[in-house]
């Protein structure tokens, strides 16, 4: 398997968690594989980088606006009884 992209679970997500990309639920083993405290995806995912100046004046001004491809990972676990969700952002392939 080629690590494509991958998020390191915060230290307050235990052993029992749901994960969830753009929101479609993903399984370990299909989608993506945990080894330590990192989830590593099958596939890859994007995080929008920041807006540089000319990009930003073009969306202020309405001259064109573009959206680029912003994957969220979703973490879902139980933190004293109550489900918990975290949002990370992927790190891109190295």
């Amino acid at each position: 398997m080629e690590a494509l992209s991958h998020v390191d679970l915060p230290e307050e997500v235990a052993d029992s968690y749901e994960v969830f990309v753009n929101g479609v639920p993903q399984e370990r083993g299909a989608d993506f594989d945990q080894v330590g405290r990192t989830l590593v995806f099958r596939h890859e995912l994007q995080a929008e980088g920041r807006l540089g100046f000319w990009r930003w004046a073009r969306i202020f001004f309405g001259v064109a606006g573009t959206y680029g491809r912003n994957d969220t990972v979703d973490v879902v676990f139980s933190d004293g009884g109550r489900r918990t969700v975290v949002s990370l952002r992927p790190t891109p392939p190295s």
